[in-house]
């Protein structure tokens, strides 16, 4: 008997996904082995596998990346931080990458001639696979069924019913959730209309205002070159870390994101986020930067961090460019080392200390009292150098 080709499609057991089992099996006549990556969304993975195997799987791979996904994605994205548009802590982005190596690392194994996906052609996940895969591994063919059968999210939901496939989606619950350890993000339904207040029935990791604790949380944060390594002087591993914080500052309100964003496709999409420790950790490490860097290196680091944010956003992780800002990043961290203090109290994440053992912040400069060594005599000459051009120019063209 000959065995039919081989397609791995990455596996979340949502609609798109589901339903993409037997559209791909219809029309590859092939056999579809699914790939489910653990990055900390709260789903059951062996309730995600059997719904995989009984619609019509042959396979099905479920991997626990967790700690990768952390360590080699999220830290030197916090370290560059990259916030997108000045708002979006890219987690949804930065797992596209690494579900992508995997996706290929699965078709190389069962030698497959095509990976698959569930993006729709309107999303930036669609380019974020399809260059991560091309980047990796030029050869394999590349399938979007959402891309390709034009179904409305209402005609997926029938065509799961048909086919009796088990679906969380309704068209009176019509969200779009996708949820790794480092945030969440929602859209579609209600969200679509950009004046819609989101309701609160869409937020998991957050609490509303009206129910966060009446005092404040003070907590300390210890970063190692960039890297936050100790939560309150105590050392924890990296997924600890992360969820100790999703749980702190969500009870007080911390990780809210309603953001109109630009799409690398060129439309503008209304997305909510939720990534209290995103926020948080991006807060505490830019206020131990200013602690530790100088002006001229936080200035150009601004640009630099636009810039990976731009391309992890648009998908271009494992191109050259990333490679060549990351030295640059991996540089300036050299000593942001030390410890930030952050105040949590309603929906605030606050900066309320820092120290750090190679800050350029020097007491006996900057105070004005008694143990002030500035000296002040310096600056009438300072002042007659740097004053230099605009006095020249004022005598040459006077402007009244």
């Amino acid at each position: 008997m000959v065995s039919k080709p081989k397609i791995v499609l990455a596996y979340s057991g949502g609609l798109d996904t589901s339903v993409a089992i037997p559209w791909i099996q219809e029309r590859y006549d092939a056999d579809v082995i699914t790939l489910t990556v653990n990055l900390g969304q709260e789903r059951n993975l062996d309730e995600i596998k059997s719904k995989a195997l009984k619609t019509g799987a042959k396979r099905a791979v479920v991997v626990d990346l967790k700690e990768t996904f952390i360590r080699d994605y999220v830290w030197p994205s916090l370290q560059a931080g990259t916030m997108y548009e000045s708002q979006y802590p890219l987690a949804t982005a930065l797992a596209r990458p690494l579900i992508a190596s995997k996706l290929v690392e699965v078709a190389l194994e069962e030698n497959a001639f095509a990976v698959a996906h569930g993006c729709t052609g309107k999303g930036n996940d669609q380019v974020r696979f399809d260059l991560g895969v091309a980047a990796l591994a030029p050869h394999l063919k590349i399938i979007a069924p959402a891309r390709q059968w034009s179904m409305t999210r209402e005609e997926e939901i029938q065509y799961a019913k048909i086919r009796g496939i088990p679906i969380s989606v309704t068209t009176e619950n019509p969200y779009s959730i996708d949820e790794n350890i480092w945030g969440r993000s929602i859209e579609a339904g209600l969200l679509e209309d950009p004046w819609t207040e989101p309701p609160e029935e869409i937020f998991a990791w957050t609490k509303s205002i009206d129910q966060t604790p009446t005092e404040a949380l003070y907590i300390e944060l210890t970063f190692q070159n960039g890297i936050p390594t100790k939560l309150n002087g105590e050392d924890m591993n990296h997924v600890a870390l992360v969820d100790t914080l999703n749980k702190l500052a969500g009870e007080h309100g911390v990780g809210r994101i309603d953001h109109l964003e630009n799409r690398l496709v060129g439309i503008k999409s209304r997305e909510v986020y939720e990534s209290p420790s995103g926020i948080l950790l991006h807060k505490a490490h830019r206020a131990l930067e200013t602690l530790t860097l100088s002006k001229e290196q936080q200035r150009f680091k601004e640009i630099v961090s636009q810039q990976y944010a731009d391309l992890i956003y648009n998908g271009l992780w494992y191109s050259g460019h990333r490679a060549d800002l990351d030295s640059y990043v991996k540089s300036t961290q050299t000593f942001v080392t030390g410890t930030v203090r952050v105040c949590l109290h309603k929906g605030n994440c606050l900066i309320v200390g820092r120290h750090s053992p190679f800050a350029l912040y020097s007491f006996e400069l900057a105070t004005y009292d008694k143990e002030d060594q500035y000296d002040h005599q310096s600056a009438e000459g300072f002042i007659n150098v740097y004053g230099l051009p605009t006095r020249t120019q004022a005598r040459s063209q006077p402007r009244n």
